[in-house]
């Protein structure tokens, strides 16, 4: 089968990329066509997230491990579109340079049959330009309409006399 996305760069003008590719390629063969279609170089890092409904940011999949940690990383090379994207769960979130933090919105529009003698992955449509610079993120935190000073922080001064050594393990 064949999966039509819809790659939509998060900024206020509309720019996005309408991409089919086929579902059992590669995370990372997606990166590319994203990478390409877009107009970067694809040499900088960067990952998907699956995501529910709201956008939210959940499991990340990411172009190389770059953790300390024995905990294992999913990775791109080893992750298939079908793993991640079908219609229960049609969203991504893919993040490129995360200097820059290029931020798509990446849905699943459409599940097709396979077209003879068309070569896939196809860039369907494009619209509208990248621009100069990565827009910024605007970073919120949760509404503190509940905040109670006295209840919500420690006095510091109550730490005072512990010592140093007391607490240590």
């Amino acid at each position: 089968m064949i999966y039509r996305f819809r790659v939509i760069l998060d900024t206020e003008e509309d720019v996005f990329r309408d991409i089919e590719i086929e579902q059992d390629d590669t995370l990372e063969q997606f990166h590319n066509v994203i990478t390409q279609s877009f107009g970067f170089d694809g040499t900088e890092m960067a990952s998907f997230y699956i995501s529910d409904e709201q956008w939210n940011q959940g499991e990340e999949i990411s172009l190389f491990d770059m953790s300390d940690s024995s905990d294992p990383v999913r990775l791109m090379s080893e992750t298939t579109l079908i793993d991640v994207a079908h219609e229960n769960s049609p969203r991504l979130i893919y993040v490129y340079d995360f200097l820059n933090m290029w931020t798509f919105l990446v849905e699943l529009a459409e599940i097709v049959e396979y077209e003879t003698g068309r070569e896939y992955p196809n860039v369907m449509y494009t619209h509208g330009q990248i621009p100069d610079e990565a827009p910024d993120k605007e970073f919120k935190a949760d509404d503190l309409d509940n905040f109670d000073e006295e209840e919500d922080f420690v006095d510091l001064d109550e730490y005072d006399d512990f010592g140093f050594d007391e607490n240590w393990n």
